[in-house]
Formats: structure tokens, C-alpha cells, sequence
């Protein structure tokens, strides 16, 4: 039977072979769309096909059920196999590289008949590429690099997926009767951009570890609607994969080793070699199970911050644990007290249906208060971004009404605030001139174009939309979408210089695609004194929880709540704007 990653990865084949062709943006939307949420599904689409409920995922209206009805009958899709003879499987393949996406693709094939990645890396070496119309010779040196880059990658998936995965497997062990704890460990506890294989713990009472309930657990386990297939079963570790193609490792403990087998297995292996080597100079040995003295007795420890406490350090946050510096500061006393999600108070980028999102203003500011917080942004794009339904100055003006319908609505509760995710130009120009920005409660500027500039030429554009007054944050500034697009080549550094000198706000992008700035310059924008924000950049209801993505990122950077503008309440981040404008 077809499974969901089948459905999903052909979905994604015929978006990226309509798109080679030049077909309609929404039309190709469509097929991503369904791909992404047939992935993300959490029953097996066989299930959901039987149940006769295709239509109820989101994304999937009567035109893809009716393939997804074809595959699940026949293993085979008409019109999948019709695009696969029009557009080259190989065309399709360089969609992968970094650098190439739809129109290079259809450029490269049609204009010099290659149709295989290692036929445009013999083209780029010979020379052939630069002479095609928008290209040049760095951009031949930018494919090649971006070839070597997608000869190097592996099989890893983004933040949000590992994210969701891991919890909806673990929400039936949690509530499963004597399981007392649960939680992710490896790579996606650190919070890291991508994730390989999940790794699962759960914690029985010490007796129970090793027996029927055990058993129990595992069973549960390998019987969820996710497991495509068992790769290995035992009483303390069970390894399945998912429809997805994702290995998830789930490892029974006695609740007595809670605390070692966590820290064991969040890693990293770097900092876990620092650990050992603490303990050695302590007479201890340490694993996953426990301390161990020279005597040969154990010492156990049922939390993590006892495994620290006994190596005389306060607890490390699991987002720190990269030995970058942290064992230093807790020995010295001097790790920051993080950032957490709760010490957020609005959210400084969303999208409504006024341009490229899927709720209303209203819809979006009423999700916003169901989750806690007081203020939200709206950051509609201006309409120099031509993919989307940008913002004109009427109808700025007719959206500010609304905005202000909806704060009547939402008297004392919660408040929208007027603002614009503004195009920033090829040369460095706005999408909107000052004396519009001018009234609005706070600018974003952004680059989602022309992200293949060289170095100098991009760092230049950013720099002059951050030098403008009225721009109170850049956001996304590498404009990445990580597994999918590469980042402008940006001198990072001279940005975040310029933030600083011009007291210009950097965001932290919370979307998983995009974590943007990253952990490593979040660090260094604090040094700098360069103030941050973390916004969603929700397009839609759901999209306002990928908040949680942005905080981990600003705590893999070390920033406490006091480093994060959106801690402030409203007021407080308006008075903030108005000393800006009187520098």
C-alpha cells in the first residue's frame, strides 16, 4: 500500500515539475501544500482513505483526494506518470542543489539540454553556464558550490517536523498508566535547526523498569499510527521507523536513572566528553546509567541537575550543551538566566488574508490572546513582492481601519499594532516612501528577492534599509530556508555593526524553515548590543506557535529576556520606537 511519505514525495515531485514548467503559482501552492500536511499527518493515510476522510486534511480539497483515491487503489497516479514524460527526472533533481530552483532548472534544460545534476556540474566546469541570460561566471562558481553542497547533505528533517513528531509519539506513553516521565533527548531536546533520528526516553518506577509494564510500553509503542515499520524490539530500547522514513529510538530507564540516562543522551558529544573528564577528576566514572566510584558502588541520580550538582555545576540548559562555553560559565557561576516562551509578550510578525496569509486579523489577534499574549504586529508585505497580494498605500489606510475595529473589539485584552514587512529593492531602496512609514507604529524591512547578489551588493542593500530611520527591524536577514534554499551571501557581522550603531532591531524568525538569525549570531548581536525580537512570521493559526522555535534559538544564543524587545509590554515597546526617532 502507498504510504504517506510516498503520497508526500510525489505531491512534491509534481509541485517542483509544474513549477519547471511555468505553471500557475497557485496551482503549484496546492501540491506543496498537500504534500506538507499529508507528511505531517499523524494516522497512516491508508486509515484516513478507508475512513473515507481524505478531505478533512488541510490542504486537500476534491481534485487531490481523487488522486490520492487513485494511488490508494491503483499504486499509481495518471497524471504524475503523464509529468514524469515531459520533464526529466534529472531536471527535477537539480531543484536540490542550493542555488538552482524552478527557472534555472528550466533554463539549463531547455536552452542547453541537460537533464541530469552531473551534466550541469560538467557544463559549470567547461565554462558553458555564464553565457546563458542571467547568468555569469560567479553564478557558475555559485552552482558548482551548491553541487559540492548537495554531495555532502544528509538525510535530516526541520525543527518544527522533529518537534511535532516527537510529541504527538510521546503523548499516548505519557498518559499510558505507570510511565512517569517522558521526554525527547538527542539533537531535537538541544533544539538544533535539523534533526536525524529522534531519540525517546520514558522513566518506570524502579521495579517496573525491567518487567511486564515495561513490555506494556513497548508494545504501545510499536502500535501507534505512525509506525511504518519495527526495526528492532526489546524490554529497554525499540526502533521503528515511520511513514515518514524518520528512525525513532525509544529507551525504557528506572526513574532512579532518570537523570544520567537524559543527560547521557541529549548530548552533545562534545560536551558529554568534557562531562566525563570532570567526573574523571572527581575519582568518578560516568555513563548513562550512573556515576560510578572507585569502589565500584553506583551513584544514582534521578534528575538532571543532580548529575551537575554532583560535578559541582548548576544545571545547563539542554539548549547550551555544544561545549562552547558553558561548562566554563556555570563552574564560574556566570550562565545566563535564558529566555523562556512565557516571558514573551507579543509577537512582532504575522501575515493576514490582506496579503499572503490565511486568517483574518481579527482570527489572528484572537488566536494570539488564546495563547498569552497581549500584543501582536501586523506585517502584511508591501507590494513590491510580486508573488504575493502586497499592500499599497490605500490600502494601508483601509487596513488601519480594521486594525482599529479589531482593538475596539478586543478593548483591554488585547491590541494590534499597525505596521508592514517592507520589500527592500535590489538597490537598497523601500517599497514605500518615509512619510507613510512614518505613521505606522513600526516598520520591518526584508529581503525576499535578488538573494543571489554577491557579498557586497547584498550586505549593501541591507545596510541602507537598516541606515533609514523609519525601519525599526530587519528581518530573516539571510533570507535562508534551511534543507531549501541557501542564505545570501551577507556579511553578517557589518550588519549586525550597523544595527548597533543605529539602534535598528534584528529578528529572530521563528519559522522552522528559517531560524533567522541564527544561535550563533543571536550570541554575537548580544555582544554587540544589538536588541532583538522574535516573531513568528505566522501565516496562519497555527504558524503563531512556531514561537516556541524562535525562543530556543535566541537560548541557543545565550539571550536572556532583558536581550528580546517582545518582552516588553506594548507601551513599553512604544516608548522604545519614539526614542528611536529622537536619536
Amino acid at each position: 500500500m502507498v504510504s504517506n511519505g510516498d503520497v508526500a514525495a510525489i505531491f512534491t515531485e509534481m509541485a517542483n515539475m509544474l513549477d519547471i514548467q511555468g505553471k500557475g503559482y497557485h496551482r503549484v501552492m496546492a501540491y506543496r501544500r498537500a504534500a506538507e500536511n499529508v507528511a505531517a499527518l499523524g494516522r497512516s493515510l491508508e486509515e484516513v482513505w478507508e475512513a473515507g476522510e481524505v478531505e478533512t486534511i488541510p490542504g486537500i480539497g476534491k481534485t487531490l483526494a481523487s488522486k490520492i483515491d487513485e494511488l490508494m487503489r491503483t499504486g499509481e497516479l495518471s497524471a504524475y506518470a503523464k509529468l514524469r514524460e515531459q520533464v526529466p527526472e534529472g531536471v527535477v533533481e537539480m531543484l536540490q542543489i542550493p542555488d538552482v530552483g524552478p527557472r534555472k532548472a528550466a533554463l539549463f534544460w531547455q536552452e542547453l539540454g541537460i537533464t541530469t545534476v552531473e551534466g550541469l556540474k560538467e557544463a559549470a566546469q567547461a565554462g558553458k553556464l555564464r553565457a546563458l541570460k542571467g547568468m555569469g561566471e560567479r553564478s557558475e562558481i555559485r552552482i558548482l558550490n551548491g553541487i559540492e553542497a548537495l554531495e555532502r547533505l544528509t538525510d535530516r528533517i526541520d525543527l518544527g517536523a522533529a518537534w511535532g513528531l516527537a510529541h504527538e509519539l510521546l503523548a499516548p506513553l505519557e498518559e499510558f498508566p505507570g510511565v512517569v516521565r517522558c521526554a525527547p533527548a538527542g539533537s531535537l531536546r538541544r533544539m538544533r535547526e535539523t534533526v536525524g533520528d529522534l531519540d525517546l526516553l520514558v522513566a518506570l518506577d524502579d521495579a517496573k523498569a525491567e518487567g511486564e509494564l515495561a513490555e506494556e510500553v513497548m508494545a504501545l509503542f510499536c502500535g501507534l499510527s505512525h509506525v511504518d515499520e519495527v526495526l528492532l524490539s526489546g524490554p529497554s530500547k525499540t526502533s521503528i521507523r515511520t511513514y515518514g522514513g524518520i528512525q525513532v529510538d525509544l529507551r525504557i530507564v528506572p526513574l532512579a536513572r532518570w537523570g544520567t540516562a537524559l543527560q547521557y543522551f541529549t548530548g552533545s558529544q562534545a560536551h558529554n566528553i568534557r562531562i566525563r573528564g570532570l567526573a574523571q577528576d572527581r575519582s568518578l566514572s560516568l555513563n548513562e546509567y550512573a556515576f560510578r566510584r572507585e569502589d565500584g558502588s553506583e551513584l544514582l541520580c534521578e534528575t538532571e541537575q543532580e548529575v551537575y550538582a554532583v560535578l559541582g555545576m548548576p544545571f545547563i540548559p539542554p539548549e547550551l550543551r555544544e561545549d562552547r562555553g558553558e561548562i566554563e560559565a556555570a563552574m564560574e557561576g556566570t550562565l545566563p538566566d535564558l529566555i523562556q516562551l512565557e516571558d514573551i509578550r507579543g509577537d512582532l510578525q504575522f501575515h493576514s488574508t490582506w496579503s499572503d496569509g490565511q486568517q483574518s486579523l481579527l482570527e489572528m489577534a484572537q488566536a494570539a490572546l488564546e495563547r498569552g499574549l497581549d500584543y501582536a504586529l501586523v506585517t502584511d508585505h508591501s507590494h513590491g513582492l510580486g508573488v504575493v497580494h502586497g499592500l499599497d498605500v490605500e490600502d494601508l489606510y483601509h487596513q488601519k481601519e480594521e486594525i482599529d475595529q479589531v482593538n475596539r473589539e478586543l478593548a483591554g485584552r488585547f491590541r494590534l499594532l499597525a505596521g508592514i514587512e517592507l520589500e527592500v529593492k535590489a538597490d537598497g531602496s523601500l517599497d514605500l516612501p518615509d512619510e507613510i512609514l512614518a505613521q505606522l507604529d513600526l516598520v520591518v524591512a526584508s529581503v525576499h528577492t535578488g538573494l543571489r547578489q554577491n557579498r557586497e551588493q547584498f550586505t549593501a542593500r541591507t545596510l541602507a534599509a537598516i541606515s533609514n530611520p523609519h525601519v525599526d527591524i530587519l528581518a530573516h536577514p539571510t533570507g535562508r530556508l534551511i534543507g531549501r534554499r541557501q542564505g545570501a551571501d551577507l556579511d553578517v557581522e557589518a550588519v549586525l555593526q550597523a544595527a548597533a550603531k543605529n539602534g535598528t532591531a534584528i529578528e529572530i524568525n521563528a519559522n522552522p524553515w528559517r531560524l533567522d538569525l541564527n544561535g550563533a549570531h543571536v550570541r554575537r548581536a548580544i555582544e554587540l548590543g544589538v536588541k532583538l525580537v522574535i516573531s513568528s512570521d505566522a501565516h496562519s493559526v497555527r504558524g503563531l506557535d512556531d514561537l516556541r522555535f524562535g525562543v530556543a534559538t535566541a537560548r541557543r544564543g545565550w539571550a536572556t529576556a532583558a536581550d528580546i524587545l517582545n518582552t516588553r509590554d506594548a507601551d513599553q515597546l512604544m516608548r522604545w520606537v519614539e526614542e528611536r526617532s529622537q536619536e
